[in-house]
């Protein structure tokens, strides 16, 4: 966001706000890279209000205790966040930190994504086993094992590494490194280079994944922050954090994805680049094993905002996010760009492709 005066203006607006409310309390989820990505937005709302005082509340998500089923078969959207939205409806807690494509693009009516992060590299990274150190994915042995939890990732690298043999990994960061350096079951593991620098963990990335290889998920990359959606006090509060550029890709992402009506029990991928103010959207689906596939992309002239754009909506929430300080036209554009480039891929066919996928995940 820039460093300009109307910035300045809405936090020391949203820091009088805050202050009546004394503590501000931050849910997360108890593994270690929550509690790494909670603290860097605490420490940047610290920045900016100095004199507000923030508590961390730390809990475990179904998401964190079911870790012996592929999570494309658990069937629940909002696996990693219903324990910390139960919490926030219950008052327990003013504001969550989630990853950003952890949140499905459908909120239950009471919440919105209050701020979207800077991005990191959206990119997704290999990992391989010390003895495979120094080699890519098209140099591992015949029939190596990768470890995947995300059948994004297994269809998309079927197809490009068909010597590859690709099985379901799961558990946090440090759990399945763990088990890819002790347990000698894999050759590699595919994680977000994003949780991979978050974690301080680059020295272990053995490859970086290019989006013409595999591209990433719906919002991987970005940290959200969910808030009560009537709670303006607190919108106020978090919404400085918006960071335009990031804003405008997710929207477009998020909406290719619910026009989709894509989950994670899908394979659908993103890459977006806003370059000369046009915003680049290249949307894609998959069969589960990768052998058939659709992808498109398409672009849409797209202001990126420097400033703050003050303007009363009635509904102001696109895919669950609202961002009241960034212009809505190129909001909207974003959105409409999304819809539009989700519509041209399954008037060519993409639902077949995703129901058949629904179908056969549902029957493994």
């Amino acid at each position: 966001m820039s460093g300009n005066g109307n910035a300045g203006n809405a936090a020391a607006t949203a820091e009088e706000n805050g202050s009546k409310m004394k503590v501000i309390r931050v849910g997360t989820r108890k593994s270690q890279l929550a509690r790494i990505q909670t603290d860097s937005v605490v420490a940047m709302l610290k920045a900016l209000y100095p004199g507000l005082q923030f508590e961390i509340i730390a809990m475990s998500t179904t998401g964190d205790k079911i870790l012996d089923t592929a999570l494309s078969k658990i069937g629940e959207k909002s696996l990693f966040t219903k324990e910390l939205e139960y919490a926030l409806e219950k008052n327990e807690v003013d504001l969550v930190v989630h990853s950003l494509k952890d949140l499905p693009t459908v909120l239950p009516p009471a919440f919105t994504i209050g701020a979207i992060c800077k991005r990191e590299n959206p990119c997704d990274a290999v990992v391989f086993h010390p003895k495979f150190v120094g080699k890519t994915l098209e140099t591992l042995p015949e029939k190596s094992t990768v470890g995947t939890s995300s059948l994004r990732r297994a269809a998309q690298l079927q197809r490009k590494f068909p010597h590859l043999e690709f099985k379901s990994i799961r558990g946090n960061l440090n759990t399945r490194l763990r088990k890819l350096d002790e347990q000698h079951e894999f050759s590699a593991i595919i994680l977000a280079v994003a949780g991979l620098q978050r974690m301080g963990w680059q020295n272990r990335v053995g490859q970086i994944l290019h989006p013409e290889e595999c591209m990433y998920a719906v919002g991987q990359g970005a940290l959200a922050v969910e808030v009560r959606a009537k709670d303006q006090d607190i919108l106020d509060l978090v919404g400085v954090l918006h960071d335009p550029e990031t804003l405008l890709r997710c929207i477009a992402e998020r909406a290719f994805l619910r026009h989709l009506e894509g989950g994670c029990s899908v394979p659908v991928a993103v890459h977006t680049v806003i370059k000369d103010g046009q915003l680049y959207l290249t949307g894609g689906v998959w069969s589960l094993d990768g052998s058939d596939s659709m992808q498109e992309t398409m672009q849409a002239t797209i202001h990126v905002p420097t400033q703050y754009d003050d303007g009363p909506e009635d509904d102001p929430q696109l895919v669950g996010i609202t961002a009241l300080n960034i212009p809505r036209g190129a909001q909207l554009a974003a959105e409409n760009l999304g819809i539009s480039l989700a519509s041209l891929l399954l008037n060519k066919g993409a639902k077949n492709i995703l129901d058949v996928a629904r179908q056969l995940n549902d029957v493994h």
